[in-house]
């Protein structure tokens, strides 16, 4: 059984900055890529950042570009979320997830880490 394990996370004041963390535990698991998620209360699921494992490359929501960085340790599946100059608007539930091989989408899923900024 493979999982996701989040951490970081927490309460900021608004222009502060945190990290999230996430590490792939179990049998050893290869993905395609892995990023961040977000649900704020009332709000749809939106995609934060994510990375493609076999190159790098990386994609970011239009909010948080120049604000918010992903990256990486291959070994161990590791996934980073640098996030800085944080606005109120930003506060919401950040999850982590994989995209195994053979999985058309994401399809593992951390537990999910509260974001809250206040102004």
């Amino acid at each position: 059984q493979v999982q996701l394990t989040e951490s970081g996370g927490g309460l900021v004041q608004a222009g502060g900055s945190l990290r999230l963390a996430c590490a792939a535990s179990g049998r050893t698991v290869s993905v395609v890529a892995m990023g961040w998620f977000r649900q704020a209360p009332g709000k749809e699921r939106e995609i934060v950042a994510r990375m493609r494992w076999s190159n790098g490359e990386t994609y970011y929501q239009d909010s948080v570009k120049g604000r918010f960085a992903i990256s990486r340790e291959k070994v161990g599946n590791k996934v980073y979320l640098q996030m800085n100059n944080l606005k109120p608007e930003d506060t919401a539930v950040y999850y982590c997830a994989a995209q195994r091989v053979g999985a058309r989408d994401y399809d593992l899923w951390g537990q999910g880490s509260q974001v809250s900024v206040s102004s």
